[in-house]
């Protein structure tokens, strides 16, 4: 099995953190694999589960075209795997936002596992 690149990995993660920040799921097509997972982040206390590209697909296309702004903070890379830290915000003030993060586990290119968290209040 092919093992991912840092760099690959890295260009992978903000070209997904971009589809968000422009409220663009276009950008999403070409990243997700036909076997992608993502335990999302609601609803309490689990988080829902979503298997299969077209699920995946449909879920961050939701998310992604919300009202409201993300903002990436930080994406750190570890070979396969990058860790995205986020803020939502959806107001002007500090109370109008949360801070999350993803878990990403890319092979061949493609997210297959995406596991979402937030800060609670």
């Amino acid at each position: 099995m092919k093992t991912e690149s840092k760099t690959d990995t890295a260009t992978l993660m903000r070209r997904f953190s971009d589809a968000f920040q422009r409220h663009d799921p276009t950008l999403l097509n070409d990243l997700v694999a036909d076997s992608c997972v993502i335990e999302n982040t609601t609803p309490a206390p689990d988080g829902s589960r979503h298997e299969g590209r077209e699920e995946c697909l449909a879920l961050w296309s939701r998310i992604a075209t919300s009202p409201g702004q993300f903002q990436e903070e930080a994406i750190d890379v570890y070979g396969d795997r990058a860790i995205i830290r986020w803020r939502f915000r959806w107001g002007e003030g500090e109370q109008d936002s949360v801070r999350g993060v993803n878990i990403m586990r890319v092979r061949e290119g493609k997210i297959v596992e995406a596991m979402g968290y937030v800060k609670g209040k």
